[in-house]
């Protein structure tokens, strides 16, 4: 319940949640870590409200020059397109192998062919990567500044660490279950099948009740929009 107040805090004082094809590299800091909600999922046991599907973040090892809207934008995809590259997104390489499961779709080299993909297989793999920008590009998604330095240290990472951990079901009661139309339920990997997250790091780790306050801070000190 502490971990939402927070995130309603940051709502408010950045004006409004948006999703990723609304947004633009000017409304984006330089780092932070994000939050993405997914359209039907709600909160059951921690109160009223969307629940969080998935958390990230970037550029946490040293030397690292990745921006939080590069990210973004890897996970959302080319708008003009509607296409992306999945293997460059491990957000996207979830969902569609979800998709392909739930839908009975067929693209063989989606989850195998992991790099050097050559033209024609990415051809062949464009309608699937536009399914994907499409549903990735429907979630509302909130940002929390942290401009930190790249490094294990970061107080992004602690705040994407906690948060994945506070936030999955792995191993214990769901405080907040996924609905049975989730469709994280297909997914292929069995860690967000039983976290309830589009996440695969993390998700089987105890959580530090110290990150939340990492994280009020960081949301205290945003501007109002």
């Amino acid at each position: 319940m502490r971990f939402y107040d927070i995130l309603k805090m940051l709502e408010g004082r950045q004006g409004t949640i948006r999703t990723l094809p609304e947004s633009a590299s000017r409304d984006c800091p330089l780092r932070g870590v994000y939050f993405f909600f997914e359209l039907g999922e709600q909160r059951s046991g921690s109160g009223d409200g969307a629940r969080v599907v998935r958390v990230g973040t970037h550029a946490l090892k040293p030397g690292s020059k990745t921006t939080l809207w590069t990210r973004l934008s890897q996970h959302r995809g080319a708008l003009r397109s509607g296409g992306g590259n999945h293997r460059g997104s491990i957000f996207r390489l979830l969902v569609g192998s979800a998709l392909i499961a739930r839908d009975g779709l067929s693209c063989p080299t989606w989850d195998t062919q992991r790099s050097n993909a050559s033209s024609p297989v990415r051809a062949a793999e464009i309608e699937l990567e536009r399914l994907v920008s499409r549903t990735i590009g429907a979630m509302p998604v909130l940002w929390l500044s942290v401009d930190d330095d790249p490094g294990a240290e970061s107080e992004r990472g602690v705040i994407e660490r906690g948060a994945i951990a506070l936030l999955s079901g792995w191993g214990q009661t769901e405080i907040d279950p996924p609905s049975a139309n989730w469709l994280g339920h297909a997914c292929t990997r069995v860690k967000v099948r039983r976290s309830g997250l589009w996440n695969n790091n993390h998700v089987d780790e105890a959580y530090d009740p110290a990150f939340l306050d990492v994280m009020e801070r960081r949301v205290l000190a945003t501007p109002f929009a």
